[in-house]
């Protein structure tokens, strides 16, 4: 396996951080104003989206970009670093319209919207002038397992008729978010009785009447600008023509678009993981206590160097499943995309924990980006599937392994020989 960032990821790399550096961190300042006022700051980042798609810094995650649509053509293993770099400043993706969940809806849309929906949501999406939604989890059930949803989607004459009510609903609440990929229980389709093949995809307006955002849903505390919201969609009628895809293939579409989606949130986690290490140990030199320097306590030192180490094993982790994405489909990682998916969300609350330890009592606030982030990790453990569910598949995986091998080990075991009296 070569994890090495093909010539052209590398060339891209260097304007990306370049800009990073310019750009983004110059405006910090401006993007925390707007937001400590509750107002989404798009006159903070929509200069910054022209400046981007003028450098080329557009669409970067979408290996399948055919020549007419704009954006750079990278494979998941060529995009990787360049989504740990954009990580380092969470809001930083949306300027180069690589944010979640456009990714994935993009994805989606790419793969199976037809084409007036190509034109109507794909095409904008990719020029960054709308937002999207996707609209899964529903409070009344574990979305965890998607065969459960509840949310009707029923054929009504020449269209669909949609009931339900979903939650945390990631970028419901952004000014720019025109769509949302509503996936609930239709019917029809193919499926019979299979429980995957009962959901469909239906894509409905924002301003369709009878959807009403509830809330938005604080998070750890903190609300998120771009909002983690709550819909209800009651008797809300769209053309028949939005449904996505086929009918009853909702379940298979949306785990479509989890594999690539996981590589990009792990590898922004780590990014801010390498971030909260740098602060560490920027901290750990300047402070002193006991007439020491903090950095020279042997307790701070292995929290160091366990970041450092964790970190490591957890990049190589994604950048094999990037790598077998590509190589052999995402179907083959789906185990290592469960993996990534765990490793890093656990990763990010241990890194941000010892880093606000350092910090001492200023870690815990907005001074530092350390506790927005380690609660962002910790909310990372339930989004798109809690901790449980990989495990699970994991484990899964390796037991039916075994079972391909039973009685191989064998000869490692030593026979029970009675011990005498």
């Amino acid at each position: 396996m070569d994890f090495e960032p093909s010539p052209r990821s590398q060339a891209l790399h260097v304007p990306l951080q370049r800009f990073m550096d310019d750009l983004v961190l110059p405006s910090m300042a401006d993007w925390h104003r707007y937001a400590d006022a509750g107002v989404y700051p798009l006159d903070v980042i929509e200069p910054l989206k022209r400046r981007a798609q003028d450098l080329g810094l557009w669409n970067m995650f979408l290996p399948s970009l055919r020549d007419d649509q704009p954006g750079s053509r990278l494979d998941h293993l060529d995009y990787a670093p360049l989504a740990e770099t954009m990580g380092r400043v969470p809001w930083s993706a949306e300027v180069f319209n690589c944010s979640a969940p456009d990714s994935g809806n993009i994805e989606l849309l790419q793969m199976f919207a037809s084409p007036a929906q190509r034109e109507r949501w794909l095409d904008p999406l990719l020029r960054g002038e709308i937002r999207s939604c996707f609209a899964m989890s529903e409070p009344d059930v574990g979305s965890s397992d998607p065969t459960q949803l509840e949310t009707r989607i029923e054929r009504d004459g020449d269209g669909w008729l949609v009931n339900g009510r979903k939650w945390f609903i990631t970028g419901a609440a952004h000014p720019a978010c025109r769509v949302a990929l509503v996936i609930g229980r239709s019917g029809g389709g193919a499926g019979g009785d299979d429980p995957h093949r009962r959901h469909s995809i239906v894509l409905v307006p924002m301003d369709t009447p009878g959807l009403r955002i509830e809330r938005n849903i604080p998070v750890m505390d903190h609300q998120a600008l771009e909002g983690h919201c709550e819909i209800v969609l009651r008797n809300v009628r769209v053309p028949g023509d939005h449904l996505l895809g086929e009918e009853g293939a909702g379940f298979a579409m949306a785990q479509a678009r989890l594999g690539p989606g996981r590589v990009h949130h792990a590898m922004r986690s780590i990014g801010q993981c390498e971030l909260a290490l740098e602060l560490m140990c920027e901290r750990a030199l300047e402070r002193h206590a006991f007439s020491l320097r903090v950095g020279d306590f042997a307790n701070v030192q292995d929290w160091i160097a366990h970041s450092r180490l964790e970190i490591d094993q957890a990049r190589l982790l994604v950048l094999r499943a990037a790598w077998t994405m590509d190589r052999r489909g995402n179907a083959a990682a789906r185990v290592d995309a469960s993996a990534i998916k765990l490793i890093t969300a656990q990763l990010q609350t241990r890194v941000m924990d010892r880093a606000m330890q350092v910090f001492g009592a200023m870690g815990l606030t907005p001074d530092t980006p350390l506790a927005r982030l380690w609660s962002w990790g910790r909310a990372l453990r339930f989004l798109d599937g809690p901790d449980e569910v990989h495990l699970r598949t994991v484990a899964r995986a390796e037991l039916a392994r075994a079972k391909t091998r039973r009685g191989a080990n064998a000869r490692h075991l030593r026979r029970w020989i009675p011990v005498p009296p």
